[in-house]
């Protein structure tokens, strides 16, 4: 289109160049006449009706105005302002087309005749922009509209997934308290084993809640003020019991700037820093480190740090690290920061990401949640 526009322009142009240099030589003709007392301005009509192009004939020097046409002129200008303005049009015509000479038995210069281009020429010039970016255009909301409907698709996936485990799993947990219970009956006078259906009624509890989280993925959580102490000391208590049992030395460590009430979904967020916490845990590989959580607070918004001292993100992978399914790990399905992520940006409106990693150095993610 671009090519065949210009193909176009040429053919367009070639012929009011022509036309141009028709008027020219009718007047150079007239000048050289022998018969210049004839009238011959039925001629002029004729030819002058066919230009639709702006066209400004001077004298030899430019600066007189002898005869104009299609130019649109303010007849309330000033003689001098009038001046400026047939300058300032000749100087870009002349950049567009070369003016014609009008000469006497061609050796006297008699005037100039400058033109312009007609507006379907320079209508025809943008025209090929602006199919383009018409085209582009169209292909950026194909790319927007394909783009939205991918990410529906997945968090719909996401989220059927998420409802369809917690449903999987209340039938058996209903079941399994109702199977302490019963247990409970019988095991009165053994103290063993009562502390033994007290450690799996935890573990049941734990995994209810587990259950709760998945069930509120997709629907609109309840967010409330709430104690960020409490809020990660029942994290940090969670992996204190455990942490041992990992075979690893890690220290937990909680550090805060007087914020003591935080905007958020208590289930949801305990579950993004146990997330943070276990992907800190197993990037602390030599069994021995620290994870500290520091909370800061600013006019606009509270800041949560989770840092490790762990093995460090390798910068090729930072960029995919909050995305669905990658892992670095040969263990894990990659949904912990993903889910993460969701829950932080889409529930609290807030922002979680690397705030810094240097390789065998440490991590730390920052999440920022509005005030």
């Amino acid at each position: 289109m671009l090519f065949y526009t210009h193909n176009l322009v040429d053919k367009l142009q070639k012929k009011e160049r022509e036309i141009a240099s028709l008027y020219a030589k009718s007047l150079e003709y007239l000048a050289n006449s022998p018969y210049s007392g004839t009238d011959y301005s039925f001629i002029f009509d004729e030819l002058i009706r066919s230009i639709d192009f702006p066209v400004v004939e001077t004298d030899r020097t430019d600066h007189e105005i002898k005869a104009y046409r299609n130019v649109d002129l303010d007849s309330t200008l000033s003689p001098d302002k009038r001046q400026k303005f047939f300058d300032k049009l000749i100087r870009e015509m002349d950049q567009k087309n070369r003016p014609i000479i009008v000469a006497y038995q061609d050796t006297i210069i008699l005037s100039h005749v400058h033109y312009g281009e007609s507006y379907l020429i320079t209508r025809l010039r943008w025209l090929p922009y602006i199919e383009i970016s018409i085209g582009a255009l169209f292909v950026i909301i194909g790319y927007v509209g394909f783009s939205y409907i991918k990410r529906s698709e997945q968090s719909n996936i996401w989220v059927g997934m998420a409802r369809e485990t917690a449903h999987q799993l209340g039938t058996p947990l209903s079941s399994m308290m109702g199977w302490i219970e019963i247990l409970r009956l019988h095991a009165e006078e053994n103290p063993k084993l009562m502390e033994t259906l007290n450690d799996m009624e935890n573990d049941i509890q734990r995994l209810r809640k587990i259950a709760d989280r998945f069930s509120k993925i997709g629907s609109k959580p309840d967010l409330q003020d709430d104690n960020i102490d409490e809020v990660v000391g029942n994290v940090i208590a969670y992996f204190q019991k455990r942490i041992p049992q990992m075979g690893k030395r890690v220290e937990l460590l909680y550090e805060s700037s007087e914020v003591r009430t935080v905007h958020i979904n208590r289930e949801l967020f305990e579950w993004v820093l146990e997330n943070l916490v276990k992907n800190a845990l197993d990037a602390i590989e030599n069994g021995e480190g620290k994870i500290t959580i520091h909370v800061q607070n600013s006019p606009q918004a509270v800041f949560i740090d989770v840092s490790d001292t762990g093995k460090g993100i390798d910068p090729a992978y930072r960029k995919d690290i909050f995305r669905p399914g990658f892992s670095t790990k040969k263990r894990g399905w990659g949904l912990g920061l993903s889910l993460s992520k969701r829950i932080v940006e889409s529930y609290h409106k807030g922002k979680i990401f690397i705030k810094e990693s240097k390789i065998g150095g440490g991590t730390t993610f920052r999440i920022r949640i509005p005030h």
